[in-house]
């Protein structure tokens, strides 16, 4: 788990449990369009309510498993960025394209960080309920074609599939905006420390098992590619991430 995908777990979580409490809040904090001048901090409150326990359950689980690559990959300040980014920026679309539906709920933001995680390992493997493989980069492409279909025939399953496409494009206008202002170089140079290669070395001691499975697969694939092609093959960015899972050395130093 990472600092911001954590803080928001708990804000969304808090905020759920707010609504179920106190009366009026929904109403008071939801995104409609056509008050967007009155009340133009729903543009960023709407994101933190929802309407029952399956829709905060799907955002927060989609949250919990794209959320923590990504922001490692991004840095914490990134990520935040984006996530705020793709929020309003479905809201905004939500205002352009279904003026009269009022929305609430993180899935414009948590599928700008889904689109984030596509960009970044696009032929990633997700599993849709645990059973259908599918690469996350034709996960995406299927979302975006499936919300223009259903937003243009009226949304009649109550999602708001324009603040959806919205917060992918939004995602992904900002994502291309790092990448042009800053470069993939300076980049990951400020997002990723230098790792120690002495501990890198001791590759042969992590064990995939003990690791958590969010991270299990990323590593395997890490010492995979040390096997065919050596430590020196590693960028920054692996040697840092397998530096994390390699277990400290308990021999006693030899007295002199």
């Amino acid at each position: 788990m990472t600092p911001w995908v954590k803080r928001l777990l708990a804000a969304n979580i808090i905020v759920f449990f707010i609504q179920q409490t106190v009366p009026g809040v929904t109403n008071a904090f939801a995104f409609v369009p056509a008050w967007i001048f009155i009340r133009p901090w729903t543009l960023v409150t709407y994101m933190f309510l929802h309407g029952g326990i399956m829709h905060i359950a799907f955002n927060m689980i989609v949250l919990f498993f794209f959320g923590p690559r990504v922001e490692q990959r991004l840095g914490s300040n990134r990520f935040i960025t984006l996530y705020f980014i793709a929020g309003i920026s479905g809201a905004l679309l939500s205002f352009l394209l279904a003026p009269q539906a009022a929305i609430i709920g993180a899935s414009a933001a948590v599928f700008g960080v889904e689109m984030a995680f596509a960009k970044y390992w696009p032929r990633e493997l997700i599993y849709i309920w645990g059973v259908l493989p599918i690469q996350a980069i034709w996960l995406i492409a299927l979302t975006v074609a499936y919300s223009i279909w259903s937003g243009m025939n009226g949304s009649t399953s109550g999602v708001a599939d324009f603040a959806h496409l919205g917060g992918i494009a939004g995602g992904f206008l900002y994502l291309w905006w790092v990448d042009r202002h800053y470069g993939a170089r300076k980049f990951r140079a400020k997002a990723v420390p230098k790792a120690p290669m002495g501990k890198v070395l001791e590759w042969k001691r992590v064990d995939p098992n003990s690791i958590h499975e969010l991270n299990r697969d990323e590593v395997n694939r890490i010492l995979d590619k040390i096997s065919a092609e050596g430590v020196g093959s590693l960028t920054p960015e692996e040697r840092v991430f397998l530096s994390n899972f390699v277990p400290p050395d308990d021999r006693v130093p030899p007295v002199s």
